[in-house]
């Protein structure tokens, strides 16, 4: 099994496990995060079904259903800065908060990439564990495809201090943490030639057109 396809899987069940949607008129709670996760996962395997002939007619439908159901679960600001690293305290803040909303736009790219690869996968939530007194859990699944084998995904989600809310930062598919994929990949580009040049990089991904013919991506 090649770490490609695993990213990719671990970004389509994080879409799936990170989204509420407003089309089946149900608010999700944020103050639970178990509860969170698995309750978005179903209503977003039935969004993404339901959906499949606007899908399949106009692949960048994804791209709305990220930013209508994924992004009020996903603390991209956090996300953003952890990718950056030591690089948030360098750079100016007008940069890094365009920095932010750009990451926010490549996020909502490289989802909607990842929800293309929706071929009928279940995910099996392992149990609820006590959370009363954490600020940051890992909510464990098992993607389950009748064509490939099983494949771990654990989701990062923290509370935040101001809102006491619960939202996804990060997911990891078979000890493959896309925080740290994307950290790495940015890390030598942030040294040698700067916050702008990644910025660039990221704009050049989300110009270019969601595609369905499940080769191309936003990596």
């Amino acid at each position: 099994m090649n770490k490609p396809f695993l990213v990719k899987i671990a970004a389509l069940v994080l879409v799936l496990a990170t989204s509420a949607s407003t089309a089946f008129a149900k608010e999700i709670s944020k103050d639970d995060p178990y509860a969170m996760v698995q309750d978005v996962a179903t209503i977003t395997f039935e969004r993404i079904k339901n959906d499949q002939a606007k899908i399949k007619a106009d692949p960048d439908v994804l791209r709305n259903i990220v930013k209508e159901e994924l992004l009020p679960y996903v603390d991209y600001k956090f996300s953003a800065y952890k990718v950056l690293g030591k690089y948030v305290t360098k750079a100016p803040k007008e940069q890094l908060q365009e920095f932010v909303m750009v990451f926010r736009e490549y996020l909502v790219t490289t989802y909607a990439v990842a929800m293309g690869y929706y071929d009928n996968q279940t995910v099996v939530f392992e149990p609820t564990s006590d959370f009363e007194d954490e600020r940051d859990v890992t909510v464990r699944a098992i993607v389950k495809d009748p064509n490939r084998p099983d494949i771990k995904i654990a989701f990062k989600v923290r509370k935040d201090r101001k809102t006491n809310q619960w939202k996804a930062y990060d997911m990891i598919a078979e000890g493959i943490s896309m925080l740290s994929s994307k950290q790495s990949e940015f890390e030598s580009i942030l040294r040698q030639q700067g916050i702008e040049v990644v910025i660039d990089l990221m704009k050049d991904k989300i110009n270019k057109p969601i595609t369905m013919d499940k080769a191309e991506g936003a990596n």
